[in-house]
C-alpha cells in the first residue's frame, strides 16, 4: 500500500475507465473540429485578477472555491476554475481578433480546480471540453454552439438530457431588471451574506440552491418581462434557429449562470439521472467580458461540457460505448531467438498502425497466454524454437480458437489483411 493517496475530492483516471473518458472527450470535440473550431491550450494557472474581474468578485468561485497562491516572486496566481476567461485572455494576447477573420472559433480540453465539498458529480479537480466563438454578435453562433453540444451528446448515445434556455438581457435592459429584483430581494428574510450578494449581483441569488431561499423566490420578477426589444428579437431568433435544426429545448425564465460575465443567451444541459448535480454542461453569451479584462469590445459566446458528469450520465442511462480494442495483436515468444524475431514483427505492425503488444519478462506459455487474454487482442502470435526452425509462427484467432501456421515473413501482411 502506497504512503500517499490522491488528494481529497480528486481522482485518478486509470485503464480501462480512462478509455471511456478519452472517448467522451473525442465525441465532444469531433463536431467542433468539423465546424471551424481550432484547438487552444492555456496554462493551468493564471493571474488571480483575471478571474476576479471576469468570473466576478461576488461569485462563490472567486470568494470561496478558487485555489489561489503567491509565488516566490510575489505574483498572485490561481489554478484555473473555468476555461472562458483563460481562452479569451490568450486570444487577446495573441491578437487573434486582429487577423480579420471573426469570429475566432476555439475549442479546448483540460482540468479545472475548485475547492468544493466533494460529492458524486462534484470534484475539486474536474475535466471539461469547451468551445468559444469570439468577436461576433450573431444569433446563429449561439444556436450553432447549442446544436453542436446536442450533436455531441447524441453521438455518445445519450438521450435523457434536457436543454434549458433563457436570456439575461444586455446593458440596456438588465439594469432596470436588476433594480426591480433588488427591491424584491430586500423584502425577503435572507441572511446577511445573501443580502450582500443581492446588492453586488442580484442574479446570483436566483441561482441559490437552498430550499428556504428558493421558496421565497417564487414570485420574484422575471428577466424576460424586462427585456428590451433588441434582446427579445435576438432571443427569438436563437429559439427559431434551434427549433429549425430539430433540437428540443425548454424555456426556463429563472435560469441564470453562476458567472458574472453572461449576457443575453444563456443555456444549461441537465440530466435528471444525476441527482442534485444534474448539470452536465452549460454556457452562453458574454459580450462584455473582453472589456472587463482590458480588451476591446468583442461580443462572444461559448460553453463548457463536463467530461466527468457526461460519463456519469452515460452510466445512468446504461450506455456502453463501443471502444476500439487497445490491443489487436499479442506476441508470445518462447525462447531467446523467438523474442528477437517477434519483437521485430511487433515493431513492424506498430509502424503500420496495428495495435500490438508483447509478452515481456520471459513468461512461460501459460502465463503469457493469460496476458494475451487480458489484453483483449483479436490475434496472438506464438513462436518457439521448433516453429522458427520450420520458418513459421502460430497465429491464433482468440475469438474462434482456430490456430494456423503462417510463414515468419508473411505474418505481418497476413495480420494486416485480416484486421483490414
Amino acid at each position: 500500500m502506497s504512503t500517499f493517496q490522491a488528494p481529497k475530492g480528486t481522482y485518478d483516471l486509470i485503464p480501462p475507465d480512462s478509455a471511456v473518458y478519452l472517448a467522451v472527450r473525442e465525441a465532444i470535440a469531433a463536431p467542433l473540429r468539423n465546424s471551424g473550431y481550432g484547438y487552444i491550450e492555456t496554462p493551468g494557472f493564471e493571474n488571480v485578477e483575471l478571474f476576479a474581474r471576469g468570473v466576478g468578485e461576488s461569485t462563490d468561485i472567486v470568494t470561496k472555491e478558487m485555489y489561489a497562491f503567491e509565488t516566490k516572486g510575489g505574483d498572485r496566481l490561481a489554478l484555473r476554475p473555468e476555461g472562458t476567461a483563460s481562452v479569451l485572455r490568450a486570444a487577446l494576447e495573441a491578437n487573434l481578433h486582429k487577423t480579420g477573420n471573426l469570429p475566432v472559433k476555439l475549442w479546448y480540453s483540460g482540468s479545472y480546480y475548485r475547492y468544493e465539498r466533494p460529492q458524486k458529480g462534484r470534484y475539486r479537480h474536474f475535466s471539461q471540453v469547451g468551445a468559444e466563438a469570439i468577436g461576433a454578435e450573431d444569433p446563429a453562433l449561439d444556436a450553432e454552439l447549442i446544436i453542436l453540444a446536442d450533436q455531441a451528446y447524441r453521438s455518445l448515445g445519450l438521450r435523457n438530457f434536457r436543454i434549458l434556455l433563457n436570456s439575461l438581457g444586455d446593458k440596456e435592459c438588465r439594469p432596470v431588471y436588476r433594480e426591480a429584483l433588488q427591491s424584491f430581494l430586500r423584502g425577503l428574510d435572507l441572511d446577511e451574506e445573501t443580502l450582500r450578494r443581492a446588492e453586488i449581483n442580484p442574479l446570483r441569488v436566483l441561482d441559490d440552491k437552498r430550499g428556504d431561499v428558493q421558496k421565497q423566490l417564487t414570485d420574484a420578477p422575471l428577466l424576460r418581462d424586462y427585456l428590451c426589444d433588441a434582446c427579445k428579437a435576438y432571443h427569438e431568433e436563437v429559439r427559431e434557429l434551434i427549433t429549425a435544426a430539430g433540437v428540443a429545448f425548454e424555456d426556463d425564465a429563472k435560469l441564470v449562470r453562476g458567472l458574472d460575465y453572461y449576457t443575453r443567451t444563456t443555456f444549461e444541459f441537465v440530466h435528471d439521472g444525476l441527482g442534485s448535480q444534474s448539470a452536465v454542461g452549460g454556457g452562453g453569451r458574454y459580450d462584455g467580458l473582453s472589456e472587463m479584462i482590458g480588451g476591446p469590445a468583442l461580443p462572444s459566446v461559448g460553453w463548457a461540457l463536463g467530461v466527468d458528469r457526461t460519463v456519469l450520465a452515460l452510466e445512468a442511462e446504461g450506455v456502453e460505448l463501443r471502444l476500439p480494442a487497445s490491443t489487436s495483436v499479442f506476441a508470445v515468444p518462447l525462447g531467446e531467438e523467438a523474442r528477437r524475431v517477434l519483437f521485430t514483427k511487433v515493431t513492424e505492425l506498430r509502424k503500420l498502425g496495428v495495435a500490438a503488444d508483447f509478452s515481456y519478462g520471459g513468461k512461460g506459455l501459460k502465463g503469457a497466454m493469460k496476458n494475451a487474454n487480458r489484453s483483449g487482442a483479436r490475434y496472438t502470435i506464438v513462436a518457439g524454437e521448433r516453429d522458427l526452425a520450420e520458418g513459421v509462427v502460430q497465429l491464433k484467432d482468440m475469438q474462434s480458437g482456430e490456430q494456423t501456421a503462417v510463414g515468419v515473413n508473411e505474418i505481418v501482411a497476413e495480420l494486416e489483411s485480416r484486421l483490414g
